[in-house]
């Protein structure tokens, strides 16, 4: 069982992923596939008139500020448009894609966090109206009639609260929590960097290999902005009984084969 996020930043190269699932799948490797869509949510949001807005938490994690407003231009950019874009691709390819998002079936569900404590300066502000969350069930009988049926799920990260309202999820936690329940043996991170990097400005610095217990340390001391959530999901799987999770380049060609050959950061129980 393998997990794959694909990150949401416009940079990784569709095409390579979409004929490495297919690869895996013809192969006979149940693969389930998440997606991002931060870069097609900003410039949607930004055509319609409702810009953007990103907020540092209080612990340092920086993120969409995600009002009523904001979360239906969110839906209609992951779940209506890139979403339906992969799984054209991928039907292309002769594999039966089938495209969900978390408010499906109550694939994902989780508690609505309606407001952000957040840092301006030196100012600490409280935002509500806040429609995001984090996943506390997966639906995981939903997932494995579509993998029995020989369906490739193709995820969308949005949630539903227990409240039944849309919830912005991010991308990384819905592959930990997809991985988590279904027992993956692999989760697959691909970004726009090879990986963890000791020096954000140098590709060359590269860190290969981590065991569980030392990502903490190296999510404090090397991880920058999107990567804090990344290394966090992979630690989330791992102590979750997931065998292995690699974050790697998603902007090479054959990246998931690459990636599981050992090519990126490899976050294991030991190493």
């Amino acid at each position: 069982m393998i997990v794959v996020k694909a990150g949401g930043n416009g940079n990784i190269d569709v095409a390579a992923v979409c004929g490495d699932v297919a690869e895996l799948v013809d192969g006979g490797e149940p693969v389930v596939l998440v997606h991002g869509g931060s870069h097609e949510t900003t410039r949607l949001s930004t055509e319609l008139g409702h810009p953007p807005r990103f907020v540092t938490s209080t612990s340092g994690h920086t993120s969409r500020f995600t009002d009523r407003q904001t979360l239906e231009i969110f839906t209609m950019a992951v779940a209506g448009r890139v979403n339906k874009l992969l799984v054209e691709r991928l039907q292309a390819l002769g594999i039966n894609a089938l495209g969900l998002c978390g408010l499906d079936g109550r694939l994902l569900e989780g508690k609505r966090k309606s407001a952000l404590r957040i840092r301006e300066g030196d100012k600490v502000k409280v935002l509500r109206g806040e429609y995001s969350g984090i996943i506390e069930r997966v639906n995981v009988g939903l997932l494995k009639t579509l993998l029995d049926g020989g369906y490739v799920p193709v995820v969308a990260p949005l949630a539903i609260s227990y409240k039944s309202e849309g919830l912005n999820v991010d991308g990384d936690r819905v592959a930990a929590a997809i991985a988590t329940a279904l027992r993956a043996d692999h989760v697959v991170i691909l970004s726009n960097v090879p990986g963890l990097l000791r020096d954000m400005a140098d590709e060359s610095s590269l860190v290969t290999h981590v065991s569980v217990d030392e990502a903490e340390e190296y999510l404090h001391r090397y991880a920058r902005g999107r990567m804090k959530r990344k290394v966090l999901g992979a630690v989330e799987a791992l102590r979750d009984g997931v065998g292995q999770v690699i974050i790697a380049d998603g902007r090479v060609q054959r990246p998931i084969r690459r990636a599981l050959a050992g090519e990126g950061t490899v976050i294991a129980a030991r190493r």
